[in-house]
C-alpha cells in the first residue's frame, strides 16, 4: 500500500530532468512519475515529450500500450491477477469472474470503497503453480477465492504486519 503525492508540476519537472539523460529515459520516467503520484497525471505527457523529443502522442502511446500505466492513482491495494494460458489451464478464468463479481468491478476497476483495484497481468512467472496472483506486490500461488478474500482481509486489519 503507497502513500503518493498529489500532482505538483515541479515536482514532476524534477522528475523528467532527473532522468532525461538516461539513455532508453521514457520508461524510468514514466515508472517514477508512478511511484511518485500514483499514476503518469495527464499534465506531465508534455514535460516527459519536451525532455525527450518525443511528441506527446508518442508518450500517450507508451503509456497506454503497457498495462502498468494508469491515468489514475490506484486503490489502497492492487490485485493483479495473471491471465496466461498457464493459469487459464489452472482455472484462472472461473476464478477471475468470480473475483471480479465478488468485488463488483470490471478489470481495471477499483471498489467503490477506494480498497482495491484489480488488474490483468500476462504472467508473473509462477507458471507451475497457478492460478496465480499478486497483492501489493506479493506473489501469490496455486489462488483460490477463498485465498484471495482470506489475503484482502489480512491487508485491512492492522494487528497483521503488512
Amino acid at each position: 500500500m503507497a502513500d503518493y503525492e498529489d500532482w505538483d508540476a515541479a515536482r514532476g519537472q524534477d522528475i523528467v530532468n532527473g532522468l532525461a539523460g538516461l539513455e532508453g529515459a521514457t520508461l524510468p520516467i514514466l515508472h517514477a512519475l508512478q511511484a511518485a503520484f500514483g499514476c503518469v497525471p495527464r499534465d506531465a505527457v508534455p514535460m516527459v515529450a519536451d525532455a525527450l523529443n518525443m511528441s506527446r502522442a508518442e508518450v500517450h502511446g507508451c503509456i497506454t500500450f503497457y498495462h502498468d500505466f494508469r491515468a489514475e492513482p490506484a486503490a489502497r491495494h492492487v490485485l493483479k491477477l495473471c491471465r496466461a494460458e498457464a493459469c487459464q489451464a489452472a482455472g484462472a478464468d472461473a476464478l477471475h469472474r468470480q473475483v471480479l463479481d465478488e468485488l463488483g468491478v470490471p478489470w481495471h476497476g477499483t471498489t467503490a470503497d477506494g480498497g482495491i483495484t484489480v488488474e490483468p497481468v500476462f504472467c508473473l512467472g509462477l507458471c507451475a503453480c497457478g492460478p496465480s496472483a499478486m497483492l501489493d506486490e506479493a506473489p501469490m500461488a496455486r489462488v483460490t477465492a477463498a485465498g484471495l478474500r482470506a489475503a484482502l482481509r489480512a491487508r485491512d486489519d492492522p494487528r497483521v504486519a503488512a
